[in-house]
């Protein structure tokens, strides 16, 4: 079912927000960010370094609808978010000081023009054992698009129908899996999604 969405955030808004969750920045360090969907295989950004990482306190799940990117207003999709509890398997990426400014500013285009999400400064855990600060985008439980009091028949059912600008849900969250594969990671849970959804579609 199809529900009402607020208005774009302003460009007055995503500034404040940025700079909100920049206000600790001393404008010499490098600054890291922590992907668990869509920036994994496609982050679109300059970057210094890319390396798998693992936060905890929270979990990637399809819980945020998607009503531009992988589905519509009448066909709400399906993307990833992080919610609480548990712990993520990611990529963590270190953006150099000098392009900070530019990067963030590109993250919050993308990924906070609905106001959706809460960025979070969080530690992750690299693979070499040492940890950073990254930034990272929690879904808020209090979005008008939160689906994560969805069913798992529910969001396989989505997989199967939704489609926006760039794609079906089955798509975004194919992609997901096999990034995470070529970089030696899994999540079981997406993967049994995948499946299911793919079952789904083949069986008409």
């Amino acid at each position: 079912m199809s529900q009402p969405s607020p208005a774009r955030w302003t460009e007055a808004q995503l500034q404040a927000s940025l700079a909100e969750s920049l206000a600790h920045w001393d404008r010499r360090s490098p600054l890291w960010v922590f992907g668990y969907g869509s920036l994994i295989w496609k982050p679109e950004f300059e970057f210094e370094a890319r390396e798998p990482a693992r936060i905890h306190g929270y979990h990637r799940r399809l819980c945020l609808r998607s009503v531009l990117y992988r589905g519509t207003h009448e066909c709400p999709g399906i993307v990833a978010g992080l919610d609480r509890g548990g712990s993520c398997l990611g990529m963590a990426y270190r953006i150099g000081a000098a392009q900070v400014a530019p990067v963030f500013g590109q993250l919050w285009e993308r990924e906070m023009f609905l106001g959706s999400y809460r960025p979070t400064w969080m530690r992750a855990w690299l693979r070499n054992g040492a940890h950073a600060q990254a930034l990272a985008f929690v879904v808020r439980r209090d979005a008008f698009n939160y689906g994560g009091r969805l069913s798992e028949d529910e969001v396989v059912e989505i997989l199967g129908r939704a489609c926006g600008i760039r794609g079906t849900s089955l798509d975004y969250v194919q992609r997901t899996v096999a990034a995470l594969h070529e970089a030696g990671l899994r999540d079981p849970h997406l993967e049994r999604l995948v499946h299911r959804a793919q079952r789904r579609l083949q069986a008409g």
